[in-house]
């Protein structure tokens, strides 16, 4: 597994990292804790050292698999979890008060006493300014200097929300909505790596559509069934042109990831995984990189099918 600076904040994460949200969660149709665990040890192996998690992930349970899972070799991986508005105390609030405490219950659960990257995770949009927000982010510096955290910044969706941090805060962090059929926020990533930001991305196999798994007139049964059949109908004919235009022999799970890996600006790329043999797949998809031609013919697919109307997530 190949290394990328993370910003110029001199952490280096592998190429592709392990999103957790979908750790033994049951809102993913899946409980089985024994396997989680076999995922994170299956990851080290790979040499992925980037690990995502946030508070409200299985209720808590994604951080509390990371934490035994990961114990042993704390020092030597990035850990980034996130302040929301999940918690069983403080559901709906964004104050600066409740950053610390919900920090200190992540590090119970992570069995750790520090995050190397610690995102607001997806706040309400004035939120993310730092000039509307300043008590908000000078209490994320406060954690910083304490020694707390190591970098702070926002997961986010939007190229305005990543403009606006980039110009307003001092995030050297931002988990960012990316892949072959959501590009978006593609035009800002320049500006961040200008300015030593890390990038995170997020969703790379647009819930699973871009995994292969998924051709066709499929039905979902967990959190992605609040798509109507509109939108499922108009994904899949999406998905088939996706892989009409990736290099034969060449899954469509791993032309999505190094889609996102041929942007420079990225640092990791973080999908999930419901299990060891998805994860394994995901971080093969590191072996190879696709021609700059096929780099461009997915940019335009994103630019004549799907700029003007973006897909709902």
């Amino acid at each position: 597994m190949k290394l990328r600076p993370f910003g110029n904040t001199g952490m280096n994460v592998s190429e592709i990292g392990l999103g957790a949200w979908q750790l033994a969660n049951p809102d993913w149709g899946i409980n089985d804790k024994n396997e989680a665990l076999k995922i994170v040890q299956k990851s080290l192996e790979a040499g992925c050292n980037f690990f995502d998690t946030a508070p409200g992930y299985g209720g808590g349970r994604s951080e509390e698999l990371l934490g035994q899972g990961l114990k042993s070799v704390r020092k030597d991986i990035i850990l980034c979890t996130k302040f929301s508005y999940y918690n069983e105390d403080h559901k709906g609030e964004w104050k600066a008060k409740h950053v610390r405490p919900v920090l200190e219950g992540s590090f119970k659960r992570l069995q750790t006493d520090y995050a190397d990257i610690l995102l607001l995770h997806n706040p309400p949009r004035e939120l993310m300014d730092g000039n509307a927000s300043a008590e908000l982010y000078a209490e994320l510096q406060k954690l910083k200097d304490e020694g707390k955290i190591r970098e702070y910044g926002v997961s986010l969706d939007w190229r305005i929300e990543l403009e606006n941090v980039l110009d307003t805060t001092k995030s050297k962090a931002a988990e960012v909505f990316f892949n072959a059929l959501y590009q978006e926020c593609l035009p800002a990533f320049s500006k961040a790596q200008e300015q030593g930001m890390g990038l995170i991305v997020k969703v790379p196999l647009d819930s699973g559509w871009l995994s292969g798994r998924y051709r066709g007139n499929h039905k979902f049964d967990d959190v992605r069934s609040r798509w109507s059949p509109e939108i499922l109908a108009r994904r899949s004919d999406l998905v088939e042109k996706f892989a009409a235009l990736i290099p034969e022999g060449t899954s469509m799970a791993h032309a999505a990831l190094q889609f996102v890996l041929a942007q420079p600006q990225v640092s990791t790329v973080i999908p999930g995984a419901k299990t060891v043999e998805q994860a394994l797949d995901n971080f093969a998809a590191a072996d190879k990189q696709l021609s700059k031609e096929t780099v461009q013919a997915l940019r335009d697919l994103w630019t004549r099918e799907i700029e003007s109307d973006p897909l709902p997530w």
